[in-house]
């Protein structure tokens, strides 16, 4: 990682950062980059892809069950916000 891509980085996370955080920044995206190619390097010839490792246990998810619906003035009552009877969110993308 160099000074460079840093600085790219932190603009387009929007991250404002003085010098010493971008060190920083700097020194543990290499030592984890670091530690993704010595990954790389492991030979996985043969060996089956895991999704979990936790085979073993079943599910701890319940089963889905179809219920009576909340009316929608219990359901805005539980909203921390709501305008014209749907639920107020912040803006998720600002254009400037």
């Amino acid at each position: 990682m160099t000074n460079e891509d840093i600085e790219k980085l932190s603009k387009l996370c929007r991250i404002a950062c003085s010098n010493e955080e971008k060190e920083k920044l700097r020194q543990n995206l290499s030592k984890i980059l670091g530690y993704v190619d010595q990954l790389r390097q492991i030979d996985t010839t043969g060996i089956p892809p895991c999704n979990t490792v936790l085979s073993e246990l079943s599910s701890v998810m319940r089963e889905d069950e179809v219920g009576e619906p909340l009316s929608r003035d219990v359901f805005l009552s539980q909203a921390p916000a709501h305008v014209g009877g749907m639920i107020r969110v912040p803006p998720v993308i600002q254009f400037e």
